[in-house]
């Protein structure tokens, strides 16, 4: 059956397949098409890796700060930072643990559950991670007793996948490792990527990767914030280096029909402010026909101007006034003799409170969670990070929740600070004060 939804892209265009971009004389190229990039989404200055946490001994050193600019591609739509770190200063050891979070663990065991009765899934089958992080996902396939293999660049983050007994490969994805994995007889009849595509500096690696190894029949899911939801909600601090792309379904669906693969279901999803789950197979598998989902979410897209220039120049205002509404909020607490905290470490967190310019005049300190941050600093802006337990101790008029996606877990966990009158502050898509 032919893809149903080729119908609706415009300009179709041919990737830059198997190599890493190529930068153009006079500026930036596409990582995709490899057009020149010469339209501003949004400029948010200078900023840290937003990962890169800092100890005691390394708050007095200097520290790289990099262009946090993002550019659209005006052929294919794709939104995009330039490549300033290689990946593998960034992500061979990383200081994200999914498994911190109880809302994304319940959300991994669902999505195991959907999948192995939606495709059938047993003893027989294959089902490998990409980007596999603590092994969050592929232990409920293990409990499942359904074969798994995790690959995961993090070398740290990796041992603790394999202590859970999730058999797990610390390797970057992409097409060497494809086919080394189908020479061995490993080919997926599902492979997954859960928030991994926005870290992919070579898509065309990535994704040509993913073709070589699926299985004939097999299925591919992949999961990423998308930039319709993240331009209408003002959530411009999940903008960081890390994160060097931005995804419409327009852009993705042209991604991977470019190597031979169809897009032939999606689902919109609340996780991480509003993501797409998108379900893929090969071009030639014709036994999954494309839904009226995909069709109808292209359509969206295309109405609200995702396919137009014009649409993307209006992100930058709101985004700085949404700065300029947070500091006078933080200002006119603080002249109240306020003392306001934060709570969670995250990047996204980084990249809000380097743009706004919030270090320890408004922001005390932060708590997380992972004890791999503990003791450390936040990139920046230098803020100390402890354990949850300090917040007993310190009663904050505030907390700042940091991960704003997490409100709901974070407000049901920290309920006790109302005891002293404490509330609590929501900063994107604007300042909110939860009491």
């Amino acid at each position: 059956m032919p893809n149903q939804s080729a119908e609706l892209l415009k300009n179709p265009v041919q990737p830059v397949t198997g190599q890493a971009t190529q930068r153009k004389s006079g500026g930036p190229s596409c990582r995709f098409c490899n057009a020149p990039l010469t339209v501003n989404l949004v400029d948010l200055g200078m900023s840290p890796l937003c990962e890169n946490y800092l100890s005691a001994d390394q708050v007095n050193t200097m520290e790289p700060f990099y262009p946090l600019h993002v550019y659209v591609c005006g052929q294919c739509y794709l939104a995009q930072l330039e490549e300033y770190v290689q990946r593998e200063h960034i992500f061979s050891e990383y200081a994200y643990f999914s498994s911190y979070s109880d809302s994304w663990l319940n959300h991994a065991k669902k999505y195991t559950d959907l999948m192995t009765k939606r495709f059938d899934l047993g003893a027989k089958s294959l089902v490998v991670e990409l980007a596999s992080n603590d092994g969050y996902l592929l232990q409920y396939f293990v409990q499942k007793q359904i074969p798994v293999l995790g690959v995961e660049p993090a070398a740290n983050v990796a041992k603790v996948a394999v202590d859970k007994g999730v058999a797990t490969l610390v390797e970057f994805f992409g097409v060497d490792l494809a086919r080394k994995l189908v020479a061995t007889g490993q080919q997926p009849d599902l492979l997954l990527g859960n928030n991994v595509l926005a870290q992919v500096p070579d898509l065309n690696d990535f994704v040509g990767g993913m073709k070589i190894l699926l299985k004939p029949g097999g299925i591919i899911t992949m999961e990423f914030p998308h930039l319709l939801r993240l331009m209408d909600e003002n959530q411009f601090d999940t903008i960081y280096h890390e994160h060097f792309s931005y995804f419409s379904l327009i852009t993705t669906e042209k991604i991977f029909s470019a190597h031979g693969l169809t897009l032939f279901d999606v689902e919109e999803l609340a996780s991480h402010g509003g993501s797409l789950r998108i379900y893929v197979r090969h071009v030639e598998d014709h036994s999954k026909p494309v839904s009226s989902a995909v069709t109808e979410l292209l359509k969206r897209e295309h109405y609200v101007g995702l396919d137009r220039i014009e649409r993307y120049a209006e992100f930058e205002e709101s985004v700085k006034e949404t700065k300029r509404k947070l500091l006078e909020f933080l200002i006119h607490a603080k002249r109240e003799g306020k003392k306001v905290v934060g709570y969670g470490a995250p990047g996204k967190g980084n990249t809000l409170l380097n743009y706004c310019g919030i270090r320890t005049d408004f922001l005390d300190f932060t708590v997380d969670r992972n004890p791999y941050k503990h003791g450390r600093f936040l990139p920046g802006t230098h803020i100390p990070i402890f354990p949850p337990e300090h917040l007993r101790a310190a009663r904050p008029d505030y907390v700042f929740i940091l991960p704003w996606n997490l409100k709901n877990e974070i407000m049901e966990q920290l309920s006790f600070i109302r005891e002293w009158g404490g509330k609590f502050i929501v900063p994107i898509p604007s300042v909110k004060v939860y009491e």
